[in-house]
């Protein structure tokens, strides 16, 4: 598509758009107005084509409608008021057809043009809630029967020639179906489109094992894993360097570092559970159980050591504050699941997660602190130190361990 053409049809399509819609709402907005648009241009082209047959009355109608049409836009440009906009060319869309083939002559001097009064009832289950496209489908099939009833009445003479009648049969047929089709194709593949997002969102929040088992059944059982690594860090002197940053330079650097742990916890398989302030919790072994959690967990923290101390170093140089990390590690049984009804997160619970918080608080900054439960996991594959046995806050005397490389 030429991007001019492409430039014009979107400003087109945010007229009336607000910066609070939602997606969907945001979607309705846009396809109406450039359905709108169409209609209206092709109401100016049917209109002409009426008048140089010689069917003035007829011509005019289309042309009353798309003049109509416009100024509705134009005012739904200015009051946002999609509410409003919508039940005005829902309603168009419904008298336009009927009016026609009743100037024209009926249904078969009319060409079937009221078939286009479908797009009224379609256009309700497209831009408003299914529930009321019914009230609109209602409407359409009785004034159907009232074309119908009104026979007698009705002038059965125009001055179409029998080729154009089925010139315009032929049109009012394929023309309703074909819009029909293009809808609905085009609503669904966006209706795909934020599906997929909204599903990539939810596995942001949740694993994705427990995200498909929400949504099959709407709800996630709590399981129990008997062995899990659980991975806690926290910046040294946060507080006072969050002094010297500016609330948005604070959070960048938050942020930086947290992708940063997020891209390496994800190359070793390591589900992260939340965090809090400047605390970032993750664990291995779950929600797939596995017997390389430990080793994939110490691995994992080694290189956010590493990314941390190569920071550090980067900052001092530049003469600017930075962030110190410490890490702690243990290994046992824990139970996971979701908790809330609303912002719902996957959780760990269980006394191996608070040993895994006191190895981070017992622990050096630039250090990784490991339990004895963890070490034993992984003495054969890692150089550790044994720091002996540390006071752990309302644990008392615990084994701890340094993970050198």
């Amino acid at each position: 598509m030429n991007k001019r053409v492409e430039t014009f049809l979107s400003r087109i399509s945010s007229i009336g758009s607000h910066p609070g819609d939602d997606d969907e709402t945001r979607l309705q907005k846009s396809l109406l107005v450039l359905y709108s648009a169409s209609i209206m241009i092709a109401g100016i082209a049917w209109g002409c084509m009426y008048i140089i047959f010689d069917e003035k009355l007829a011509g005019s109608i289309p042309l009353i409608y798309s003049a109509s049409s416009l100024l509705i836009l134009i005012s739904f440009g200015f009051t946002r008021q999609f509410g409003i906009f919508r039940f005005s060319q829902l309603l168009l869309l419904l008298l336009l057809p009927f009016a026609l083939m009743i100037s024209l002559g009926g249904f078969v001097n009319g060409s079937a043009v009221i078939l286009w009064g479908l797009m009224s009832p379609l256009g309700a289950m497209l831009f408003d809630k299914p529930g009321k496209a019914p009230r609109w489908f209602f409407s359409y099939i009785l004034l159907v029967i009232v074309s119908g009833a009104s026979y007698p009445w009705i002038n059965f003479s125009n001055n179409l020639s029998i080729a154009q009648r089925q010139i315009f049969f032929v049109i009012n047929v394929i023309g309703p179906g074909s819009v029909i089709f293009l809808m609905v194709f085009y609503f669904q593949e966006k209706r795909i489109f934020f599906q997929k997002r909204s599903e990539i969102l939810l596995l942001n929040i949740l694993p994705a094992e427990t995200a498909q088992e929400l949504k099959a059944t709407g709800a996630a059982e709590a399981k129990s894993f008997d062995e899990v690594t659980v991975m806690f860090t926290d910046f040294k002197g946060f507080t006072t360097m969050s002094e010297k940053l500016s609330p948005q330079e604070l959070v960048n650097e938050i942020n930086y570092c947290y992708s940063a742990f997020d891209n390496i916890i994800t190359k070793y398989g390591i589900e992260k559970i939340k965090t809090i302030g400047d605390s970032y919790m993750c664990a291995g072994g779950l929600p797939v159980a596995n017997k390389t959690n430990a080793e994939d967990t110490i691995k994992a923290a080694i290189e956010i050591r590493d990314f941390m101390e190569h920071e550090k170093q980067k900052r001092q140089a530049e003469a600017k504050p930075f962030f110190e990390i410490r890490i702690g590690c243990n290994t046992g049984h824990v139970v996971a699941g979701i908790v809330g009804l609303k912002k719902f997160a996957y959780d760990i619970w269980g006394d191996t997660v608070n040993i895994a918080s006191r190895m981070e608080s017992s622990g050096k900054p630039g250090k990784v602190n490991i339990s004895c439960s963890t070490y034993q996991l992984v003495k054969d594959k890692f150089k550790c130190e044994h720091r002996g046995k540390i006071e752990a806050k309302n644990k008392g005397m615990i084994d701890m361990y340094f993970v050198e490389s």
